[in-house]
């Protein structure tokens, strides 16, 4: 059975640790005095978020008056983005899109995979790529940045052959400079991907279970993964003392573990159920 984390008279009754692999950062979780209270934003607990909402707490009061409450707060509005970035700014929302798009124009992505089996690879990560040596840049084009153009580096993961793509696309000419597959790399878990092993988790004879938690905690029946807030990352076999003989593959595979929670409430711990993404399996461990 699976355990489920509650608030009794006020006090916190237990907490939930995990290592997050991929990152070799054991991450603690721990619940706020309210654990039905609403989830507070990365980095801050419930308390002090609402310390801050209300403009209490260890704030003070402005200059030569100490003990007067502090004024409204306001937002700032954000400068307006431009299209394409300038030297090592980071990509833009546009140099993004168009980063992917260019990505995935070479013969043979149409037969790739996503974590879904839908054709195309599944994206992982865009970021600015790292300039080329100053040596091999070459004097600037008309039009160019005396610092050369923008490249972005757009990594995927072909679900079809278990393979990391990685691709080097240069924004200004709209070319592919570089591009190269590997196996058995396995960078940190896309969202969609976590989405989609909940689903299987969901929709496996293990996930019965966590049904069964949800609806002991809400009243509710649980049918889809946006009932739940969920995290996690890869499964890393070279960490765990025994390794079940269906996750075998996972490193070879893509692996991961997932740790879940009512939205606004109670967590559900799914710790002991891996995914292998690649094989679309559901393996309880421990």
């Amino acid at each position: 059975m699976y355990e489920i984390v509650r608030r009794h008279l006020g006090k916190v009754v237990a907490g939930t640790a995990m290592a997050v692999t991929g990152t070799a950062i054991a991450v603690a979780v721990a619940l706020p005095g309210s654990a039905g209270a609403d989830d507070a934003p990365p980095g801050r607990t419930a308390a002090q978020g609402s310390r801050a909402a209300d403009g209490s707490g260890p704030q003070g009061g402005g200059a030569g008056d100490p003990g007067s409450a502090p004024g409204p707060a306001t937002l700032a509005s954000a400068p307006p983005e431009g299209a394409k970035g300038i030297g090592t700014d980071p990509l833009t929302d546009d140099e993004l899109k168009r980063a992917e798009a260019l990505a995935l124009t070479p013969p043979g992505a149409a037969a790739q995979r996503n974590v879904e089996g839908g054709r195309g690879p599944q994206h992982l990560a865009t970021e600015l790529a790292d300039p080329p040596p100053v040596s091999d840049r070459g004097d600037p084009q008309p039009g160019e940045q005396s610092g050369g153009p923008r490249r972005a580096e757009v990594r995927f993961y072909d679900y079809g052959r278990d393979e990391l793509v990685t691709r080097t696309v240069n924004l200004d000419t709209g070319k592919v400079e570089r591009s190269g597959a590997q196996r058995g790399v396995q960078p940190s878990a896309h969202p969609e991907e976590l989405r989609a092993a909940l689903g299987l988790i969901l929709a496996s004879p293990l996930g019965k279970g966590v049904k069964e938690d949800y609806k002991d905690a809400t009243g509710k029946e649980l049918t889809s993964a946006d009932q739940l807030w969920f995290n996690g990352d890869l499964y890393r076999t070279y960490r765990e003392a025994k390794v079940p003989a269906p996750l075998a593959k996972c490193g070879e595979h893509r692996c991961v573990r997932l740790v879940t929670k009512v939205l606004n409430g109670a967590w559900i711990d799914t710790r002991n159920l891996i995914v292998d993404l690649s094989a679309r399996t559901v393996t309880r461990v421990g």
